[in-house]
Parts: C-alpha cells; structure tokens; sequence
C-alpha cells in the first residue's frame, strides 16, 4: 500500500514541503531514497526500536521511501516520527485519513518518546502558506509551532500517544499560544540610571539606537565602555511581530531556542569573544547554521576589545554591515540569513590604553598608536556611523547621590523617534530607519539649507574630515533632528553630528 506523508526541510531560514511516500513490496529490504544524509538513514534503527515499544515492528518486506522533491538535501533526525507512521500506514495498520492537510516532524528515541528537533518555526509558517491545517511534532516544539495562526498545532511526549491520536482524533486537544505569557514586564538588569556621568556618551547611545546607527567607542580601560554598551537594549523600541517572528526562526534553525520556547520578544544582544572564528561569526559549517550576525539580527551585536579580534574575522562583516544579509555558498546550494542587526564595537585608544587620558600619561610613539589603529581597516570604519571618545569620570561624579536619566525615559524619546522614520519610510519596503538610507533617500529625506552646508563644509576642511564622512553626518543630523521633533535638519543638529565623527580626524592619535 502506497502512502504519502508530510514533513518539511530548512534552506537558511525558509522552509520546502518534503513529501515523503513509502511503499511496500515483496522481498525483504529497507531503502530510503530522495537525497537523504547518514541522519536520515539511520533513523531505520531507531523506527524499528520505537515500533517495538508500542507493540509494532517493520515488517519483514521490501520497504521502499522516497523523500521528494529528490533534489533537496534531507538533515537531520527529524523525519523519524513521519517514517514510522508512514510504515504503519503502508502496513494498514493505521488509516492515513486526513493526512494530505497534516504536517508531521520529530525525532524518535529507542523508547519511542519524541526529542524538540531544529528549524520548527520556520517549517511551521511554510505549512500554513501551503494549505496546511493541522502539526504533529514533540511536545518540546509545540508552543514554538503555536505562534503561527490559523494552524493546529499537537505536541506529544510518545509514540504511542500520536497513535491513539490518529485513531481518535477528539482523544488529544490542540496546544493554544498566549501573547501575554510569552512578554512578560520587563525587568531590566541594566539601567542608565545606575550610570554616574559619562552624560556625552549616553546621548550618543541614545542617537545610535534612535537610528539604528553603528557606534564604537574608544577609551581607556575602566572608563565604563562595556558597562554602557550592555544598557543599550534597555533604550531600544519593543519589537515587532514581524521582527519577533524573523529572530524567532533563526534561533529556531539555530536550535538556539529554549526547551518549550516559543516567540522571541526582547532584542537579542550578542556578545561573543574575540576568539571567534569566521565561520562562527557570520555563519556557515558543512551543514550552514547562523552566526554570530544573524543570531544578533533586531537586536546588538556587541564585540568588545575591537582590536583583539583577528583582522580576517572583522573583514568578513563588511558586507553584511553594508546589505543586511550574509550568503553562505557551497558547491552544492547556498543558503541566505538575515544580518540586520546594530554593530556596536568598544577598544582602548592604543596598546598602553592612556592616549587622551586626563590624567595618565600615554607611553606610546605615534608610529605604535597608528599601528595599533590600523588593525581596523578603513572600510569596516566606514561603516561605522558614530565614532565616540569615551573619557573615564570624575570622582565626584562617580561620589555623588544624584540619580541619572532611567532607561525608561530614554526610551520614550526613541520609540518617538522611531515612529517618525516609520512614517517616513513606509513607502519603502526594507528601509525601517535612518542608518538603512540610500544616496537617493538621503537627497529626498534629508536636504540642507545654506547654513548647514556651509558649516559641514567648514568641519570637513578644519577637522581634515574624509569624505566618507559626508553621508554619515547627515544621516546622524537626520536622527538628531528627528529625536527633537524637527521636520528639518539646522545646523546644531549639524554641529552634534560633527562631533560623533572623532576618528575620521586627519590629526586623531598624532603625537
């Protein structure tokens, strides 16, 4: 008896229907055909054992499986469920009534019970696109694949429980997904207002998340550089569903979801070691999965001690800095994850870590700065809007009893700003900020009057600014001016601009 059942694969973060037929036949042999990888193969083992359990077996005959379409690779253990029941199927001893609107995926362990699998958010989505209605998966995956309405979605624990499920369908109710449970109040760890003085900085932060701009900052140690960058997702806007839903799925092809997990509500913020490789930065591996980028994507990709890094692994980012996306190609397929996430970058001004310190003097020559500097190229600086010097604070400061600006309300004054770009741009598919502008966005959003040209010009030839500062500039001044409320760009949002760009100075680590 021939039988078709329903699954689905992962390419990046999008999903393909794979359908898979078994048949048997006379003789005595078991073939598995459609491209499958060792996973798949041996998952004839663990069926057989999982059968056994609830009193089944394979039965001695030739068992054909074809997995279609025959050009897409099959990863993974996650096809076990389906196999099994489709063998059960051909054997006729389950009815496959219904089927044809089911998607089924899980993988079996030698008792039967059914391990969470990879990628289930992404494979779920595709299902309700397809025509889909109902989702067989483990228990651990049931609330991720709940997300998405207008799909039932059952989890179970067993085997033996789909089972009883199949033959009385009333026997089992379908797992519901609550918004509220999953965005809890937010408890912020991290709070500005904990923050003693470092007033400069904090507003820079607070025009990098208004935008969405890449900011680095450069001090001396203990100057509080990694202490402000970790409050940073505390300014952030909420996400939205969409973005909820995209960083959900590169976690879940990641596997980076928590057991029981389910819709990713905060902004992730990444921040691994300077030991990272590039693979793991940007993604890839023989079986492609994220990296670093995308799992960072709508949220802070944070990488301390900048200069620590290996210069190979730095360069590889700056085409997802520049298109907010990585290709990952391999002889056979490529694969597309997205990379929009905001870069933000912290390193000691020189080796000794005192250059421009108030009050400690720098040992090393300018030939040892311009080398130090120099292990971050020109292009990846480039790509970097806000270029910030970050001075340790005084003790009076540090001292004293006044409590500074809480997050809270930082955050208001970006979430406002953000709803006017917003506006702006909602005529504009994949363009949400300012730091996303194009030349031609840039001349219709952001013209300039006399005044503010003739002061950009004048910064440009006293500061020996590049003229790859130009744009970031205006594209700064743009947020500033949005953060007041201002429909047009004036000179002091020219001036405050002026001043994020400290590392594009001809003069800047000279002795």
């Amino acid at each position: 008896m021939l039988v078709k059942v329903y699954s689905g694969a992962v390419n990046g973060i999008e999903a393909t229907t794979i359908t898979i037929e078994v048949n048997i036949l006379a003789g005595a042999k078991f073939i598995i055909v459609g491209l499958p990888d060792n996973a798949v193969k041996e998952s004839q083992q663990r069926v057989d054992s999982a059968l056994r359990v609830v009193g089944s077996r394979i039965p001695g005959k030739r068992i054909i499986i074809n997995m279609a379409p025959a050009d897409v690779k099959k990863e993974g253990s996650s096809y076990d469920l389906p196999l099994a029941l489709g063998i059960l199927a051909a054997n006729e001893q389950l009815a496959p009534e219904g089927w044809d609107k089911c998607v089924i995926l899980g993988e079996l362990s030698l008792d039967g019970s059914l391990v969470p699998v990879k990628g289930v958010l992404p494979i779920a989505i595709h299902a309700r696109g397809e025509g889909f209605t109902r989702m067989l998966l483990p228990a651990g995956n049931a609330n991720e694949a709940a997300v998405v309405e207008g799909l039932e979605v059952h989890g179970f624990s067993h085997l033996g429980e789909v089972i009883d499920y199949l033959r009385a369908p009333a026997s089992h109710a379908p797992c519901r997904f609550e918004l509220s449970r999953e965005m809890p109040e937010e408890t912020a760890m991290y709070d500005f207002k904990d923050v003693k003085g470092q007033e400069n900085v904090k507003r820079a932060l607070e025009v990098a998340a208004a935008g969405m701009h890449n900011i680095i900052m450069v001090g001396a140690p203990g100057s509080g550089k990694t202490m402000l960058a970790r409050r940073l997702p505390g300014i952030l806007p909420p996400m939205t569903r969409e973005e909820s839903l995209e960083t959900t799925k590169i976690h879940s092809v990641a596997g980076k979801l928590p057991r029981d997990g389910s819709l990713i509500t905060a902004r992730p913020f990444r921040a691994p070691h300077h030991t990272i490789s590039g693979i793991a930065l940007i993604g890839g591996g023989v079986f492609p999965r994220p990296g670093e980028i995308s799992l960072a994507t709508n949220g802070v990709l944070f990488l301390d001690e900048l200069t620590e890094y290996q210069r190979a692994v730095l360069e590889v980012m700056r085409q997802p800095l520049e298109d907010r996306k990585i290709t990952i190609s391999r002889a056979r397929h490529s694969v597309d994850y997205p990379a929009n996430f905001m870069l933000v970058a912290s390193m000691n001004p020189c080796p000794c870590g005192y250059y421009n310190h108030p009050t400690k003097e720098c040992s090393c020559t300018g030939t040892a700065i311009h080398r130090y500097m120099s292990k971050i190229s020109g292009p990846l600086l480039d790509r970097i809007d806000i270029h910030l010097e970050v001075v340790p604070v005084e003790l009076d400061k540090i001292t004293g009893r006044q409590e500074a600006e809480p997050s809270r309300v930082i955050r208001e004054r970006v979430m406002a700003a953000r709803a006017i770009q917003t506006e702006r741009f909602k005529d504009y598919p994949g363009i949400h900020c300012n730091a996303q502008m194009t030349p031609a966005l840039l001349k219709k959003f952001c013209p300039l009057d006399d005044r503010c040209l003739a002061l950009l010009k004048m910064a440009m030839q006293k500061f020996g600014l590049s003229a790859r500062a130009y744009d970031r500039i205006i594209k700064l001044s743009r947020t500033i001016a949005d953060l007041a409320a201002s429909p047009a760009i004036t000179p002091q949002h020219i001036a405050e601009a002026i001043q994020y760009r400290s590392l594009d100075r001809e003069n800047w680590g000279a002795r």
